[in-house]
């Protein structure tokens, strides 16, 4: 029965187990979903064809032993007429049809089997889908704040990125400060050390002019 071992990995899937081996569990929820309906589309039209096939077999088995109470029946009839002739055909043919019960009887347990399988085998694709159904736009939801939670991440990275540029520019920018305050620095002792020269010698030249100024001044008013 092909279609038995077509399904055999239906009956014992785990859904959950498909989830984790998936690369892209949404795609996957969704391809899952509709690769169980066409399962489930080809199971149904099976099992239909195999429960046609175990109550063929069900009404063949009934009939046999239906004619065989009959020919049981019929032999009785004819003995109480004092027609063993008859009786014994009849009970021929019991015989007859007795002989063929073990085959009818083994094939309609293997039809039944069959079917009982097939039926199974629907109520578990039926399951699964609705198990998949049910929880389809919770994982999603799920997988939704999954990538969010990835984007937050990546610019979490970049902040810490941007805080170190940050650090970087301060830093420079200390350097640059330090620079100016130096070179400001130069310049002020260099201005200093200009003016105090010129300075020092104005108050030199100027000190000798008084002197001999205020020399010549007394002298004169003494009379020498």
């Amino acid at each position: 029965m092909g279609i038995l071992t077509r399904f055999k990995d239906i009956m014992s899937s785990n859904i959950n187990a498909l989830l984790d081996k998936a690369e892209d569990p949404e795609k996957m929820i969704d391809q899952c979903l509709r690769n169980l309906n066409s399962d489930l589309g080809k199971v149904k039209s099976e099992t239909a064809t195999i429960m046609a096939e175990e109550q063929r077999a069900k009404r063949v088995l009934d009939e046999c032993n239906e004619e065989i109470a009959k020919m049981q029946s019929y032999a009785v009839k004819a003995l109480e007429a004092n027609n063993e002739a008859d009786a014994r055909k009849f009970l021929e043919q019991k015989a007859s049809l007795s002989s063929k019960l073990p085959g009818l009887q083994e094939a309609y347990d293997l039809a039944h089997n069959n079917a009982t399988h097939m039926r199974e085998m629907h109520d578990k694709l039926v399951n699964d889908i609705n198990e998949l159904e049910s929880r389809k736009d919770m994982i999603k939801g799920k997988l939704a704040v999954a990538k969010t939670q990835e984007r937050i991440n990546k610019m979490g990275s970049s902040v810490v990125s941007a805080n170190d540029s940050i650090s970087s520019f301060k830093k420079y920018e200390e350097m640059a400060d330090k620079a100016l305050d130096k070179a400001n620095a130069m310049a002020e002792l260099n201005r200093s050390s200009s003016e105090q020269s010129i300075e020092d010698l104005t108050k030199k030249y100027a000190s000798d002019t008084t002197v001999d100024d205020e020399l010549a001044a007394l002298k004169a008013s003494l009379g020498k």
